[in-house]
């Protein structure tokens, strides 16, 4: 498919500082659609609104999917973006999941390197930015009707961004929900679809007002066993090792989990990947056995945890402090992304 390129006759003005996290984008995104059997019309655009009617499936029946990844220019000049083969291959088994055409990931991963070229003077380059990027899909069938639909458009859109939390690395507070759930086994929660996030709102609306960052989640059958965390996942530092919970069906894998795994055992650290019960997570906090938690995500990147709450009790975690694993593997990670430490997983794709 060939990809073309309609040039801006007006380009925005570039931010000064870095603004707060998904609110200025640049001045082109990526296009393409789906209709009649397949995807065509690619093109890098000026960035702009589009043009929907209200009877729009994707507002009805929510079926559409999303990714995001970052990429990085450093103080050479390197442009580099983390992982995004992974992004794709993901958003491949999300399409799947919700019945929406799979996309060629070699070509769209191509398109968004030369989109990523092209707004290279959007990245920022002060410690902890990136330019954030977020390719989704919706399906835009301009009728009603609960059935896969027949049209959709794949968009690209970029922003630079800073830290995702607003105090930075300053440990966050965990709300521990008891009474809703994010995701069973066998719904979508191990896929990236916004019906997910949807459905996380009101739980994380309420933990804002008593004062917490996040929800960490429990499994939706028993309210027992510790998921994952708002738009993170999660690990704990108990007995000596580094524990996260499996991969079951209702816990997304993330590619900052997948990495920090990887991370930790190459450094001869024991990763388990269990179940592991709310219930075990406050008995290893009363003993000290559990010394630090900590949450990865492609925003956030790694996330430690001062406290958390359940059941009306605060817990302290770490003495409140971001621990020594956290540190070290998120220095680690940004130095890779950021091209300050040699990539010897050959994470990066690197267009320069």
């Amino acid at each position: 498919m060939e990809l073309k390129i309609i040039e801006t006759t007006k380009k925005k003005q570039k931010p000064t500082s870095t603004p707060k996290f998904g609110t200025c984008f640049t001045d082109y995104m990526f296009v393409m659609e789906y209709g009649n059997g397949e995807w065509k019309n690619a093109r890098i655009q000026p960035y702009a609104p589009f043009s929907l009617d209200p009877s729009t499936s994707v507002f009805h029946y929510g079926q559409e999917v999303f990714e995001g990844c970052k990429a990085f220019k450093n103080k050479k000049g390197e442009i580099r973006i983390f992982r995004p083969w992974e992004n794709f291959k993901r958003m491949n088994a999300s399409c799947a999941r919700v019945c929406i055409p799979q996309i060629d990931e070699k070509f769209v991963l191509s398109a968004l390197e030369k989109l990523v070229m092209l707004e290279k003077d959007w990245i920022p380059t002060d410690e902890g930015t990136a330019l954030y990027i977020r390719p989704a899909v919706i399906a835009t069938d301009p009728a009603l009707g609960v059935h896969a639909a027949h049209n959709y458009i794949f968009f690209i859109i970029l922003c630079p961004v800073g830290a995702y939390y607003a105090h930075g690395l300053q440990p966050v507070k965990l709300f521990v929900e008891k009474d809703y759930v994010r995701a069973c086994k066998g719904g979508t929660g191990h896929h990236k679809v916004g019906g997910n996030y949807a459905a996380s709102i009101l739980s994380g609306e309420r933990a804002a007002q008593m004062g917490y960052d996040q929800v960490m989640w429990l499994d939706g059958k028993e309210r027992k066993y510790v998921e994952e965390v708002g738009s993170m996942n999660i690990f704990f530092c108990l007995d000596g090792k580094v524990v996260t919970p499996e991969l079951g069906g209702s816990i997304l894998p993330g590619i900052t989990r997948k990495s920090v795994i990887e991370l930790l055992r190459s450094r001869g650290i024991e990763v388990e990947e269990r179940i592991i019960s709310i219930d075990e997570i406050v008995e290893k906090t009363k003993s000290g056995a559990l010394t630090e938690i900590f949450g990865t995500g492609t925003a956030a990147v790694i996330s430690p945890v001062g406290h958390f709450m359940y059941d009306n009790v605060e817990y302290e975690v770490g003495n409140g402090k971001m621990g020594k694993i956290a540190t070290e593997v998120y220095d680690e990670l940004t130095g890779i992304q950021n091209g300050r430490l040699p990539d010897k997983f050959n994470w990066v794709d690197k267009l320069n």
